[in-house]
């Protein structure tokens, strides 16, 4: 029997289920992707010229040349974006980490990338821990809707969480945080780094609060595409694709998903 080099192989001839044409994955004749825009785990915008960078760009890059297609990435201000553009049908794929209130929505693929959520607090704070946060009268600060707003507003039975519409700028998170209206802020690891860097009055907890899954979206009842997604994602982690992806951008709490 003839090898089948799978990394180079265009993904219809993969699916055990039966052959998935291209128009299937990306029915213009472009492969369309939307993405958080401002979650540099996903993937990072230049400013000046527009260009995406990141595991987004790299995987939807990978997953056109197995079609054959050229591509399109669509950043969206949040996650409620992501979900509208994918039910208006202005894209074919979407990322996002995943959360069972989105899955009513829409549906996942296996995950890609494992993100790590972590709290940043005034370098005085007594919080050692993420346990520690979860604390009477603590104040946490999340944005509505992403992954660690959901999670938070579940789960702390003590702390108070106030949720912001946006993610705020690293100025405002500072004096957030130094004056005293908030305690912690809990975002993805990435986020944290970067807005301490520039803080030196702030410092991230050492430890995660929440470990989710970063991994491709489709609309609901799409099972063939959901596998093929699968099977490309399989590929994409096995072929080294994701571990190069996430080490070229220089991710501070992400990892490859087993």
């Amino acid at each position: 029997m003839r090898h089948i080099d799978r990394r180079a192989y265009p993904l219809v001839v993969l699916l055990a289920a039966g052959p998935l044409a291209a128009a299937d994955l990306a029915p213009t004749g472009t492969l369309r992707a939307t993405f958080l825009g401002s979650n540099p785990v996903q993937g990072k915008v230049d400013r000046a010229t527009g260009a995406i960078t990141g595991p987004v760009a790299d995987l939807v890059k990978d997953l056109a040349r197995r079609l054959n297609v050229p591509y399109t990435i669509m950043p969206a201000p949040d996650a409620r974006r992501v979900m509208d553009n994918l039910e208006a049908h202005k894209a074919d794929i979407g990322f996002l980490a995943y959360d069972p209130a989105r899955a009513a929505e829409v549906d996942f693929s296996r995950p890609y990338a494992l993100m790590h959520n972590s709290y940043i607090v005034r370098t005085n704070s007594d919080f050692k821990t993420s346990v520690d946060v979860d604390r009477t009268g603590a104040r946490v600060g999340a944005v509505k809707g992403q992954s660690q707003q959901l999670y938070l507003s579940e789960n702390l039975k003590n702390g108070k969480v106030r949720i912001f519409e946006t993610m705020p700028s690293e100025t405002e998170l500072e004096t957030l945080l130094l004056t005293g209206e908030l305690d912690a802020f809990g975002a993805n690891r990435q986020r944290m780094v970067d807005a301490a860097a520039h803080a030196p009055k702030l410092r991230v907890l050492s430890d995660d609060f929440l470990v989710v899954g970063q991994a491709i979206v489709v609309l609901k009842g799409s099972p063939a595409l959901l596998q093929a997604l699968n099977q490309f994602l399989d590929l994409a982690r096995s072929s080294g694709l994701v571990k190069a992806s996430l080490e070229r951008a220089q991710l501070a709490g992400v990892d490859v998903a087993p």
